[in-house]
């Protein structure tokens, strides 16, 4: 594929989804795009990515009229098994798969030993969300956070938490802390922020799957926000973009407390490394949890977008190439930016994100 005529291509989506300009690339009116693709692109998985892949989605169908693209944002976790039993052409997930599960995995719509392309277009903050009357936001640490959610930490005036929040009138107030039921990415990264900031406290490793059972339990990152916002007293975590006007905690950072944002979130993924022993087209990061650094927020998400490297079938290997080579571009993270409030990845993440791409066939 030539990547400057992708390029511009991806240019023209972007001015076609926001009405920017009444005139594409090469003088060519709006809705006569020129474009030969046509199919029926099928994905599923992180519902993390949902808002941001109906921005997506909006602004590719409107480059090219003759595609239809579908996507179920039915969880990470489900997202990764259609994608292994072939029932969606690409997946949506908050974590890359394991290398164990790469090196087991027969992916239905790969070619025979095709690798694994597993893109981090998402980047999100999650935000630990609550519900208290009067009470908009609380200064906490990683110790404070897994003792609240391993049920060691069970009322709102805890010393604990009135340590890191002098001034604030805190209610004698059963915590209720709610989680997710459904296999999730978001917990699966929530989890690696408490095993890694805080051992002691939270004893078990990183799982999308919550570790025990108390507390309550939702399905989804709009269940989370949803049984929230509706009690009060609660405590949950989720997608940032879906925070809205519920409580929010500013997590500590070194000698800092920092709320989460977009920046935040962006600053620790380009501080963090990738993961060694995977082939080249597979961009999963290792999140430096516990970092110190200034104006880092590390409760961040990072999910991915993922495909074959070789398709069986060379029927959708060219959509796939062209959505997700608009996904990678500035103007598609710009896109997901203004729809679902992510981070828009780096131009270095970009350049390795469409040489991957590039590889993609059929």
């Amino acid at each position: 594929m030539n990547r400057s005529r992708s390029l511009a291509a991806v240019a023209l989506a972007a001015a076609a989804a926001t009405v920017l300009s009444s005139c594409a690339v090469n003088e060519m009116e709006v809705g006569d795009t020129g474009s030969t693709l046509d199919g029926y692109l099928v994905g599923a998985g992180s519902s993390a990515q949902g808002a941001a892949q109906q921005s997506w989605i909006a602004a590719f169908q409107t480059d090219h009229p003759g595609v239809t693209v579908d996507y179920d944002p039915a969880g990470s976790g489900a997202g990764r098994d259609t994608f292994i039993e072939g029932a969606g052409d690409f997946a949506g997930s908050d974590r890359a798969y394991t290398t164990d599960e790469l090196e087991d995995g027969d992916f239905g719509r790969c070619a025979p030993d095709s690798a694994v392309v597993e893109l981090p277009l998402y980047i999100s903050p999650i935000a630990v969300v609550f519900s208290l009357d009067g009470i908009d936001s609380l200064n906490l640490d990683a110790a404070t956070i897994a003792g609240i959610f391993a049920g060691d930490i069970t009322d709102w005036d805890d010393p604990a938490i009135a340590a890191t929040n002098p001034g604030v009138t805190l209610p004698d107030l059963a915590i209720t802390a709610v989680h997710r039921s459904d296999d999730s990415g978001t917990t699966e990264n929530f989890t690696d922020y408490l095993h890694a900031a805080a051992p002691d406290a939270w004893e078990w490793e990183a799982d999308g799957v919550w570790p025990f059972s108390g507390g309550e339990a939702a399905q989804g990152n709009s269940g989370v926000v949803d049984t929230v916002g509706s009690g009060v007293g609660t405590i949950g975590y989720a997608d940032a973009s879906r925070a809205g006007s519920l409580g929010t905690a500013a997590v500590r950072v070194g000698d800092e407390f920092v709320s989460f944002s977009p920046e935040a979130a962006a600053a620790v993924v380009d501080a963090s490394p990738l993961e060694a022993g995977r082939a080249e087209g597979d961009l999963a990061i290792s999140i430096d949890r516990t970092t110190e650094q200034a104006g880092v927020y590390p409760i961040v998400l990072v999910s991915y977008l993922i495909a074959c490297e070789q398709y069986a079938s060379s029927r959708n290997a060219e959509i796939v190439r062209e959505y997700l080579a608009y996904i990678a571009s500035e103007e598609g993270q710009q896109a997901a930016a203004a729809g679902a409030g992510s981070a828009p990845i780096s131009d270095a993440m970009r350049e390795r994100a469409m040489q991957a791409i590039e590889s993609i066939s059929g």
